[in-house]
């Protein structure tokens, strides 16, 4: 399951998608906030299209070095913002935990190959 949140200008509108089984999931109307906001809020929502799919064993995988590393316990929130979105994730991750969470190039993350091409697209 890949993530990806971005949010324009920063602050600004936060957009999300999420690809599972090769199929890419675009939220909009999330708010607006800083891109930290955007991937926190990217990384959630992958969670929970991961739970509704029922899947008993994936892996939450974005670009965003920073937020990896928190949800997966390796580092603290560096801010309160940051810890708030930990709080909300690991409630949400109490309904079905991933195996791992992990970092990948971002020329590499499905999801932030979509939501490009679909503002490129706009």
């Amino acid at each position: 399951m890949y993530f990806e949140g971005g949010c324009q200008p920063n602050p600004g509108a936060i957009e999300v998608a999420a690809v599972a089984r090769g199929t890419t999931y675009f939220f909009d109307d999330l708010g607006c906030g800083t891109s930290s906001d955007a991937e926190w809020m990217a990384l959630r929502q992958a969670l929970q299209v991961a739970q509704s799919l029922g899947e008993p064993d994936f892996d939450l995988i974005g670009d965003s070095l920073e937020v990896i590393r928190q949800a997966s316990g390796m580092t603290i929130p560096g801010s309160n913002a940051a810890a708030e979105h930990l709080a909300r994730y690991e409630v949400c991750a109490a309904h079905g935990q991933p195996r791992r969470v992990k970092w990948t190039p971002r020329g590499q993350n499905l999801a932030g190959i979509a939501l490009a091409r679909r503002n490129a697209s706009r």
